[in-house]
């Protein structure tokens, strides 16, 4: 495949970072699939508390967690939740800092950790889960994907303390393995987009595609980059394109990703970085289609089209029926959001929800 075209990630940023980023995982936000593999790898370790754990540079993305349900959530048949044994957790978001926990040795590391009681380990006893969430065991193990890039960990833990033993130590690196196995699915579909995209870059209409409520652009076609510019790697909206953001386009965005339903923007004027325009602004309309996950059905993605509206008499309806066509395609093929495509230059794999 060429390289040519291709847009490095940010200065600094580590290859774990990029990797996370190409595959979709950069962002702490649920995920059903993943929330499953949790509540799995609680079960067969018979431990409270599981996670799935992506690291990037700056912080820890609980994308899959299973939490013991609560006391209004206790059993049918009439047994205690884990609350109502004094097992509470409160985590009120889906990440953290990397100053807590101990998944980040995981990945430093590149190997299974066990801590039966972390308070016998003066090297881990003082860290922040231990007094603000009563973390007393932990059990985790890395996820290395097949660059050999370590971009995570699958864990479980406990308030109390627990002999893990050899049997679970298996049992959790087994589990890494069996979710790399799925995270190598996904890959190897995204493998398949880059034809359609290519199919993209020939259109005459600019198209972009984001990606989450951050709405990183995973994907500008060439007539895009032609008329608004390059965008860099993995910006949103607002900080690739501050003309776009002030005529309304990220709200315009935003709202379709929010809502689940198509945005229209209409008729503003925009100024063309072509150094040929033949006028300071051209007139476009956009329209903002919802990308959803085929797993979960989620809006995971916003598919944007535009058309200069300048000199021509296009409709609303018939941008509109461009856009609801792509969105179609894109779903058929699993694209959710897709592969990432900046510019004219080459494909990185993003994880389709």
């Amino acid at each position: 495949m060429s390289t040519q075209g291709q847009f490095p990630g940010a200065a600094g940023e580590s290859e774990r970072t990029r990797r996370l980023r190409s595959l979709g995982l950069n962002e702490p936000t649920a995920d059903e699939a993943f929330d499953r593999f949790a509540h799995l790898a609680a079960s067969i370790t018979r431990a409270p508390i599981a996670m799935v754990n992506f690291i990037n540079d700056e912080r820890q993305m609980f994308r899959g967690l299973y939490i013991p349900p609560t006391s209004s959530d206790s059993a049918a048949d009439g047994s205690s939740s884990w609350a109502d044994r004094g097992i509470a957790f409160d985590l009120p978001t889906r990440e953290m800092p990397l100053s807590h926990g101990f998944c980040p040795h995981v990945v430093a590391q590149r190997s299974p950790l066990a801590l039966d009681d972390i308070l016998a380990y003066p090297r881990f006893a003082g860290n922040p889960v231990v007094d603000e969430l009563g973390v007393r065991s932990y059990l985790g193990a890395p996820l290395v994907d097949d660059t050999s890039t370590v971009i995570g960990t699958v864990c479980v833990l406990d308030r109390e303390p627990r002999q893990w033993g050899r049997e679970r130590l298996r049992d959790i690196q087994h589990l890494a393995e069996a979710l790399l196995s799925e995270i190598r699915l996904r890959d190897n579909l995204l493998a398949q987009q880059q034809e359609m995209f290519a199919a993209f870059d020939g259109s005459p209409f600019p198209i972009i595609l984001t990606d989450g409520p951050g709405q990183e652009i995973r994907y500008a076609n060439a007539q895009h980059a032609d008329v608004f510019g390059v965008p860099a790697a993995y910006g949103s909206v607002g900080q690739a394109y501050p003309q776009l953001a002030a005529a309304g386009l990220q709200q315009a965005v935003a709202e379709a990703f929010h809502t689940g339903r198509t945005t229209v923007l209409n008729e503003v004027r925009i100024q063309s970085v072509r150094p040929d325009a033949q006028r300071s602004r051209q007139v476009f309309s956009f329209t903002c289609s919802p990308m959803r996950a085929p797993r979960t059905g989620q809006v995971s993605g916003v598919v944007t089209v535009g058309m200069d509206v300048t000199a021509q008499s296009r409709t609303e309806e018939e941008l509109g029926t461009l856009a609801a066509l792509l969105v179609d395609r894109l779903q058929q093929n699993g694209a959710a959001p897709g592969r990432q495509r900046l510019g004219a230059g080459e494909t990185s794999p993003v994880l389709p929800g």
